[in-house]
């Protein structure tokens, strides 16, 4: 059987070791829910590499994978929440599962955490980074002098105004081992991590196209495996998501609409969906299965709606038509001043991965979101969408309604939009980039940030009018 170490073992002559992970799934104002797994790392005459999930030995590891809702237990867990004086404040046990919910938090409370299995410290100590080849130097894990945050902060209670920021990353999901896209991905990481490290920022927010595919040398992967996470999600925002949870949109590349397999299930095992949103789903706060539709308030000030533009086995035929998910959104958007479920947010911001409006230049605006969401929007006093799927960036109004097309967390479209009228676009750029989203209860700011290279400080990306001129400054709404 093969164990979990820190080391490595060899039992059949290659390298192999275990690589562990830690994450915040979710937060609300008085509970967190913290997940913790990994990967297994190889050495063979080709090279390092992550262990495929078929070449796991016989049994539930393989069954379940090594990380996410569904994998196999590593044994008897306990996870402590602590004040920052070092006072254990709640804690749980769990043996069936590696992710556990504590309950019991104050609202906006900054606390740390730890988790232990089979009463061993679980991911303590310096990790092992992935280093990409080049200049020399062959790749694979190397130490990083780095060591996991560990650290969460619950959100404000439903009644509190608190101003809040949080990062958006859009069609991300290539792996850092992938050529320009890798590089520009692991460059948009570095950039969230100065930028979570300077600013308040709460949590992430992810636009969809999280995982396109498998490792490099394995076309015939899309996703639907652990393994295939390892590149493009935990090991470039692992140092993220150890302390902030992050708040996935499903796009077409998550599922059958593009893929050849369909990811969807290993997408709600990855992102604990079930776990997160199934409780949300009995208060009318979540829509799933088939789809993902779910609202994330933060206090009074704010509230964010994930609405799922993809599609299932029939093409075409959207998840936000389907009658149950329809019922969800007509409730979740009402007439503006009136509250929903009790709650009446400052600014409510929907987000999911196509664009309703978009100037290209390879997508076109989504005619069934403007005929068939849009109207919602306006209805319920909605100011700003949030999508990804066209790999640049655009700022476009139509009919007074600003919307954010941020695609270009790795892919990337170099030629320049052109349908500006269409798309209502007051500016764009082709470059990679993350947004930066700050928002009090009397603007909303977001400026887009570029890749960071290593020893440099993050910089807003270069933005152009339709006309071809600078536009300067960051993208304000006043409420």
């Amino acid at each position: 059987m093969m164990a979990h170490s820190k080391g490595r073992m060899s039992p059949s002559g290659d390298e192999r070791f275990f690589e562990p992970f830690v994450y915040v799934v979710d937060v609300t104002d008085t509970s967190a829910s913290v997940a913790w797994g990994g990967f297994y790392l190889e050495h063979t005459e080709n090279g390092w590499g992550v262990v495929d999930d078929d070449d796991l030995p016989p049994g539930p590891r393989r069954e379940g994978g090594t990380i996410g809702a569904q994998s196999a237990p590593y044994g008897r867990a306990v996870v402590e929440v602590l004040d920052t004086e070092g006072t254990v404040m709640c804690s749980a046990e769990e043996a069936d599962h590696n992710h556990v919910r504590l309950k019991g938090l104050e609202p906006d409370t900054a606390y740390r955490y730890r988790v232990s299995v089979d009463g061993e410290p679980w991911a303590d100590g310096e990790r092992r980074d992935w280093a990409i080849a080049g200049a020399g130097r062959a790749g694979g894990p190397e130490r990083a002098g780095r060591v996991y945050d560990m650290t969460l902060r619950t959100h404000p209670a439903a009644d509190q105004a608190v101003s809040a920021a949080f990062l958006v990353i859009g069609d991300y999901g290539v792996g850092i081992e992938r050529g320009d896209d890798g590089r520009r991905q692991e460059g948009v990481a570095r950039t969230l991590e100065h930028l979570a490290a300077d600013h308040p920022v709460r949590f992430l927010v992810s636009l969809g196209d999280n995982i396109y595919h498998g490792p490099a040398n394995r076309e015939d992967q899309s996703g639907d495996e652990d393994d295939d996470w390892y590149f493009p999600y935990f090991q470039p925002y692992r140092y993220l998501v150890d302390h902030l949870p992050i708040y996935p949109a499903a796009g077409n590349h998550d599922g059958s609409d593009e893929e050849a397999s369909d990811d969807r299930q290993q997408l709600a095992d990855n992102f604990h969906l079930e776990h997160r949103f199934g409780e949300k789903q009995e208060q009318g706060r979540a829509s799933l299965g088939p789809g993902m539709f779910y609202r994330l308030a933060f206090g009074s000030l704010l509230e964010l709606l994930c609405v799922d533009t993809t599609w299932g086995a029939q093409r075409g035929v959207h998840y936000f038509d389907d009658d149950r998910h329809r019922e969800w959104l007509e409730q979740a958007l009402p007439e503006e001043g009136e509250p929903v479920g009790g709650d009446r947010p400052t600014w409510r911001i929907p987000f999911c991965h196509h664009p309703a409006h978009c100037a290209g230049p390879h997508h076109e605006s989504m005619q069934e979101q403007i005929d068939s969401l849009i109207p919602l929007y306006h209805r319920a006093g909605v100011r700003l969408l949030m999508s990804g799927h066209e790999h640049n960036f655009q700022h476009g109004r139509v009919d007074g309604l600003d919307y954010l097309v941020a695609g270009a967390a790795a892919k990337l479209q170099e030629r320049p939009p052109f349908r500006f009228e269409e798309g209502g676009t007051i500016s764009w750029a082709a470059e990679p980039h993350c947004l930066l989203v700050e928002v009090d209860a009397e603007r909303l700011t977001v400026t887009p940030f570029g890749p960071t290279e290593p020893g440099h400080e993050p910089r807003p990306i270069a933005r152009l009018s339709p006309e071809g001129l600078e536009v300067e400054g960051p993208i304000v709404l006043e409420r």
